[in-house]
């Protein structure tokens, strides 16, 4: 008996040197024991748990229909164009990390504020100029413009819960873009030093490839498409005699897009006519689903690139981020709809816990609103009646202006894929900047107006 604590020390430390020793077994072990603990204690059974499963599973359908095809593959398309044609050295001259920061966090701004994306379709756009050199902060600035202060999203906000509301968001918005992308490049500034002097070498910053003229042409009709096939129905005129006419100004666009292929691009017209053909039939064949005529003219182009020597490298880059974003999407959005739920329905945290913790103006309401909607999914322009029915029972004003701060720039989908793209530090930085920026925004709204 007396050996035994020697005996017990002996084992543990022999243990230990295993572990260090073999440091990957010990996370696949760790992973497979935290995985089965998991599943062995889940509620299976309770009505709770599974309606927000079936919410999670009926969140990433809804997801999947209505978004990938029609936000995720063009944003693909164009992100990895970018890569292929866009000139790195125009990319290091107006968003690299030494290039004239009005000149920088400017077009990073305005050019995010003309998509009117959500969360999600603006990663793959943020990965492409990243990726090519852009700046951590105009890069930054571009990822929360894109989503947040897109003009459709403004004018609704003031159209349904008020002017004051929707001028409020305008100005926090682009005065978001611009301090979190400064805070962003002063943090990292070394490091973006670094990267920017690793990425001038080897090449010439005057080499603008194609010419300006085609890279503008064909980068702005590629934006045309994804932004008039997504344009959402409102409670505007205006914005519904556009959404009654979007399919044919999707189509008009397209057709420019392919006229400039075969003319700037040297695409071979059997090719391009023989692609036509295929989309119009199946938008003559299924009228009702113009998605699918939509996925086949760009599995269509994708598949013409990738016979082209000269353009396989677009095929590749977009198939790249398609592999990097895609599971990350889908199983961020599966997580937020089992814990929130959709939009109206139940998730495994009640609607009246979310309600009681916004119910006024105060700097913990504002606080859980911007954090709540920093996790939630919000697709373009469905922020504005979620949070019109949320005023409606009780919401304060500076809970509300947070959510729509925090809201349609970030979620969970979102954070997942960030971390991929910046990794996991500046990631938890850049989510934590706009949380406590829009909590003190909010705060200060609520107070001031209430």
């Amino acid at each position: 008996m007396s050996n035994t604590p020697g005996t017990t020390a002996t084992f543990t430390s022999r243990l230990m040197t295993l572990a260090r020793e073999n440091p990957d077994q010990v996370r696949w072990i760790g992973a497979v024991v935290g995985i089965f603990l998991l599943i062995y204690f889940l509620p299976a059974g309770t009505s709770r748990f599974d309606n927000a499963v079936l919410e999670g599973i009926r969140l990433t359908h809804w997801y999947a229909q209505e978004h990938v095809i029609l936000c995720l593959l063009p944003a693909f398309l164009i992100a990895g164009a970018m890569a292929a044609y866009l000139s790195q050295g125009a990319v290091m001259r107006y968003l690299g990390p030494s290039a004239p920061k009005p000149v920088a966090f400017g077009m990073a701004s305005i050019s995010g504020m003309l998509l009117a994306v959500c969360s999600c379709t603006v990663l793959p756009l943020f990965g492409g100029i990243y990726k090519r050199g852009a700046g951590l902060g105009p890069a930054v600035a571009f990822l929360y413009s894109g989503p947040a202060i897109n003009v459709m999203a403004v004018v609704v906000t003031a159209k349904v819960l008020g002017l004051e509301l929707g001028l409020a968001r305008a100005i926090g918005a682009i005065a978001f873009a611009v301090v979190i992308g400064v805070i962003m490049h002063l943090i990292y500034r070394r490091e973006e030093q670094a990267r920017s002097q690793q990425a001038s070498r080897g090449f010439d910053t005057d080499d603008d490839g194609r010419p300006l003229g085609q890279v503008v042409a064909f980068f702005g009709l590629m934006v045309g498409i994804l932004v008039f096939a997504n344009w959402a129905a409102a409670d505007s005129p205006t914005w519904m005699a556009i959404h009654a006419w979007k399919w044919q100004i999707t189509a008009v666009l397209g057709g420019l897009f392919a006229l400039l292929l075969m003319r700037r691009w040297k695409w071979p017209l059997r090719q391009v006519a023989m692609l036509a053909g295929a989309v119009a039939l199946a938008a003559l064949l299924v009228p009702g689903v113009p998605e699918l005529a939509f996925a086949v003219g760009i599995i269509g182009i994708m598949l013409i690139a990738t016979l082209r020597e000269d353009d396989r490298e677009w095929a590749e880059q977009s198939w790249d981020f398609t592999k990097q974003i895609m599971p990350l999407l889908l199983a961020g959005v599966f997580v937020a709809g089992l814990l929130l739920g959709r939009p109206g329905e139940e998730g495994l945290i009640p609607s009246e816990w979310v309600v009681l913790a916004v119910g006024d103006n105060g700097f913990r309401s504002t606080f859980l609103a911007s954090l709540l909607g920093g996790f939630m999914y919000f697709s373009t322009l469905t922020e504005v009646p979620i949070v019109q029915g949320l005023i409606g029972n009780g919401m304060g004003k500076g809970p509300a202006l947070a959510l729509l701060l925090a809201g349609p720039a970030l979620s969970l989908p979102n954070m997942l894929v960030i971390r991929t793209i910046m990794g996991t530090q500046k990631t938890l930085v850049y989510c934590t900047l706009v949380v406590v920026m829009a909590t003190l925004t909010g705060y200060l709204y609520g107070q001031l107006w209430p």
